[in-house]
């Protein structure tokens, strides 16, 4: 126990609002139009009491499944799910609850008030845990920063830490999800487009929490192909991109960026030789580009920790790109590059889940294809390879066959999905267009 300050904060009795609580379930009892507006603001663990906890749930499942909502039926689920003691005292409470509402009109306010209180004990937990944490004398400041940030985080995003569910709460959830996904609105809940929809078709497009590898070998195009999925998700969605790259300067991506966009050849934008007409290109890429909100990062030394602090103030965000993962370090003093790379990509695939977004990482390919007569890439030829292919969603290889051999077309390339958690697997065949650094979808271009 740490020692004694002016503020008692182990003491205290936790801040909640029984009335609020009461007035909230009461309204939902009487009026189940009430519930679509609540359930934007509550979730059964903001209510403080168990017994309201199990009420709310109960209320959130019926609604979810189009039960007909009210004391009795209610009454029915509680007696069931034997919420109180007694079915007499299941009962006497619901039709008390349903009493002691105000007015229903005022649901949004007592719904607000629970959910302040339930910030308010969140906050008081987590800063319990972090005091704890620092009168530990083996405590490192820095992994207690990020702790004492992520828990924040986590409340501001309205997760629990370590809770666990019954599996008929995921089931209802999921059951919403699908109702969504299917929806006139569908658009919204589905994976965000890539830009080329053959590989959206393979791949379902970029979904949420997946940790999504690119890899290929120098010279072949990766981070223009990653550059222009960032282009076409912030361009298409509308949400927020963030791009960081530990190789090249923030100039030199947005001189890539500007090239795809404006159809004006690189070597123009990097020597200064650019015609009326590419200014009047540019210009229009320039204003398209500057409205989307794409945020770059080319810090060269970074972690992982650095880069969840920094996506953590970026609102609306989408998707991340990372250029890429043998740059970076795990900031931590690991001799082995392989143990070193296998963590950095565990907690890589933990930011896409804790942030609830895709992130897409590049990789390099060895040396060994180079030395192969088939030079397709495999999922063994992924560098330092440990936990890459254990902890990725996807797996992508870009291959372009002109580069070992003169035979081939400079402009044919292949993205090959070789790992997805999410269908099959095969290869989309694209198009390379070198002097824009843009990759472009194929006609029927779609193999096995």
């Amino acid at each position: 126990m740490p020692q004694e300050t002016g503020l008692d904060i182990y003491s205290q009795a936790m801040p909640y609002s029984l009335e609020a609580e009461q007035s909230v379930l009461g309204a939902l009892l009487l009026d189940a139009g009430c519930i679509p507006a609540v359930m934007e603001l509550l979730k059964p663990e903001y209510f403080y009491r168990p017994q309201h906890q199990q009420l709310f749930a109960v209320v959130i499942q019926m609604f979810t499944m189009g039960r007909t909502i009210d004391v009795v039926t209610v009454l029915e689920h509680a007696r069931r799910e034997k919420i109180f003691e007694t079915p007499e005292d299941a009962k006497i409470y619901l039709a008390q609850l349903a009493q002691v509402v105000p007015t229903t009109a005022n649901v949004g306010a007592y719904a607000a008030i629970v959910q302040e209180k339930h910030y308010l004990r969140s906050l008081i937990t987590a800063s319990r845990e972090v005091v704890d944490n620092a009168f530990d004398p083996q405590a490192d400041a820095m992994e207690l920063l990020e702790f004492a940030e992520q828990r924040i985080y986590d409340i501001r995003q309205g997760r629990q830490m370590g809770t666990i569910l019954p599996l008929s709460k995921v089931l209802v959830e999921t059951y919403d999800h699908l109702q969504r996904i299917s929806g006139e609105d569908r658009k919204d809940y589905l994976g965000l487009s890539t830009g080329y929809k053959l590989l959206d078709a393979m791949i379902t497009g970029l979904n949420k929490s997946d940790f999504i590898l690119i890899a290929a070998r120098p010279g072949v195009g990766k981070t223009a192909f990653a550059l222009n999925i960032a282009s076409n998700v912030a361009k298409q969605s509308g949400k927020a991109v963030a791009i960081f790259s530990l190789e090249m300067s923030k100039e030199q991506l947005a001189q890539r960026l500007l090239s795809a966009e404006a159809l004006v050849e690189l070597q123009k934008l990097l020597t200064g030789t650019l015609t009326d007409n590419d200014w009047v290109n540019l210009a229009k890429a320039t204003q398209t580009l500057a409205s989307s909100k794409i945020y770059v990062d080319d810090n060269a030394i970074t972690t992982v920790a650095d880069i969840k602090a920094k996506l953590r103030r970026i609102k609306d965000l989408g998707l991340v790109v990372i250029d890429y993962l043998q740059l970076m370090t795990s900031g931590r003093n690991i001799q082995n590059r392989v143990q070193e790379v296998s963590e950095m990509t565990r907690n890589l695939k933990l930011m896409a889940k804790e942030l609830n977004i895709p992130v897409i990482t590049l990789s390099q390919l060895s040396r060994s294809i180079e030395s192969r007569s088939e030079h397709k890439p495999m999922l063994s030829d992924l560098r330092e390879s440990g936990s890459i292919e254990q902890d990725a969603d996807i797996v992508m290889f870009l291959h372009r066959e002109a580069l070992y051999n003169d035979q081939e077309s400079v402009n044919d390339a292949k993205c090959i999905v070789a790992k997805n958690r999410h269908g099959e697997t095969g290869s989309i065949n694209l198009y390379w267009d070198g002097q824009f650094t843009r990759f472009s979808s194929v006609a029927f271009g779609r193999e096995g």
